[in-house]
């Protein structure tokens, strides 16, 4: 069954590895304590295999409720007589500034011998300044309990604040478990990475394996269990992977020319809008995408646009730079639009005031139809050379309940009551009004979500 057959004025991807597949039960998970709970039982309950991608790492990061720390539950996975893999991205010198990362430095291996951790790792670059941004996991790969869980939180301790509670950190995202023939296409993205991790001939690119390590690709999708249709999405840099052994049901893949799947998959879903876009993104949307936007707006689509409401020093610098000009051009150009909304989100301190949450998450919600969930910014590094993974989903019922969920956590009230574009109309003016309140230091909002100015984003105040 073809994504098309579900949902026919949006159309999935032509261009990836992955066909879109029937038969999924998913299930989103938001912020970081839900997920790391979910993921936690599903370790706790693997039979055969734990596996997974990781991007930053921090050894501060916990599971919730006493769970302990990563190496902990993999050093317990492995214990249980699972096979326990880890990729884990090696930075090169022209990334190192992008966050703590895991990267096998004599630190990191000393720690293992420590441990006396047994599970296997190898180490994997991205070209030049780029990073492996994929963060996935998957248990009991190629079993009848096949699972994947794919989206952008990474393993600190900073990702584990909650919206809307006093704390030293409040963050907003979002993860989603799939289960049934779309987890089987991670399973081939993981073997894919495995086998031709960059540094698995490397002196020091493999812990408990050597390079003659490779996994099998899977010869089947996994059974139907659900109602979804999925499509697992990427962003492949040219080069980089070069087997294309195709995935079970796909059709023959150039991986080696790269992968925009990703891309051609949220210009689709823009172009198809009807009614209402919502995204929630850590980056302002690059140019081609803000132009779409545009032209949405421009028939009538209204579309809202979470961003952290205080960006990253980052952001801030290229507000200063005449290179990075288009960039905030096009955001203001959406801003001249009535049924625009460019937003942020900020939960209350100790002491009854504001404190700004960041949105860490990188989802697209259309017309209470479609989503798109994973890891994928809509910035030019990661739509250019990082590698990412998203999974887009055509299942209405779960689109709208999605859609309720995020605006009780954001606006504090339910919306189950009104269609897509009612409730992004009454975040539209909650959010102007509290943006109002805010003007008058006046912290006695409704929900969390304020609006932002698009001609002052990214200005120093």
């Amino acid at each position: 069954m073809a994504a098309d057959a579900a949902q026919p004025h949006i159309p999935a991807a032509t261009s990836g590895s992955y066909p879109a597949r029937a038969g999924n039960l998913v299930r989103p998970l938001i912020d970081g304590v839900p997920t790391f709970l979910r993921i936690g039982e599903a370790i706790a309950a693997a039979r055969r295999s734990v596996w997974l991608t990781v991007t930053f790492y921090a050894p501060d990061f916990r599971f919730p409720d006493g769970g302990g720390s990563l190496f902990d539950a993999l050093d317990g996975a492995v214990e249980r007589g699972l096979d326990v893999r880890v990729i884990f991205w090696r930075h090169n010198p022209e990334s190192s500034h992008y966050g703590r990362t895991f990267h096998g430095s004599e630190a990191d291996r000393a720690l293992l011998r420590e441990r006396g951790s047994r599970f296997r790792i190898r180490w994997d670059r991205a070209p030049a300044a780029f990073c492996q941004h994929q963060k996935s996991w998957l248990i009991d790969a190629g079993q009848p309990s096949e699972t994947a869980f794919v989206g952008g939180i990474n393993l600190t301790a900073a990702n584990l604040g909650t919206p809307g509670h006093p704390g030293a950190e409040q963050r907003h995202d979002v993860y989603v478990e799939v289960t049934g023939p779309s987890a089987t296409d991670v399973h081939h993205n993981f073997v894919q990475r495995w086998n031709e991790a960059s540094e698995r001939a490397s002196e020091d690119g493999n812990w408990a394996c050597d390079s003659g390590d490779r996994l099998p690709f899977p010869s089947q999708p996994s059974e139907p269990r659900g109602s979804s249709v999925v499509q697992i999405q990427r962003m492949l840099h040219p080069g980089r992977y070069t087997d294309g052994h195709p995935a079970p049901g796909g059709q023959p893949f150039d991986v080696a020319a790269g992968e925009r799947s990703i891309l051609e998959q949220y210009e689709r879903a823009i172009d198809a809008a009807r009614s209402t876009i919502y995204i929630e993104n850590q980056a302002i949307p690059i140019p081609a995408v803000a132009e779409r936007l545009g032209r949405a707006l421009a028939r009538g689509v209204d579309v809202v646009l979470l961003l952290p409401a205080i960006p990253e020093d980052g952001v801030y610098a290229a507000r200063q730079d005449p290179k990075r000009k288009s960039l905030f051009d096009g955001l203001e150009t959406l801003g001249r639009h009535r049924d625009f909304l460019l937003a942020g989100i900020a939960g209350s301190d100790a002491d009854g005031s504001r404190r700004a949450t960041y949105v860490h998450a990188k989802i697209m919600l259309v017309d209470d139809a479609w989503c798109t969930i994973g890891s994928c910014n809509l910035h030019s590094n990661s739509l250019s050379g990082h590698s990412e993974m998203n999974a887009s989903i055509w299942d209405p019922p779960l689109v709208r309940a999605l859609r309720c969920t995020l605006l009780a956590e954001h606006l504090g009230i339910d919306t189950a009551h009104l269609d897509d574009r009612e409730a992004f109309r009454l975040y539209r003016g909650i959010a102007r009004e509290n943006q109002r309140k805010a003007r008058h230091g006046d912290p006695a909002w409704q929900g969390l979500a304020v609006a932002l100015a698009p001609d002052a984003y990214g200005k120093r105040p």
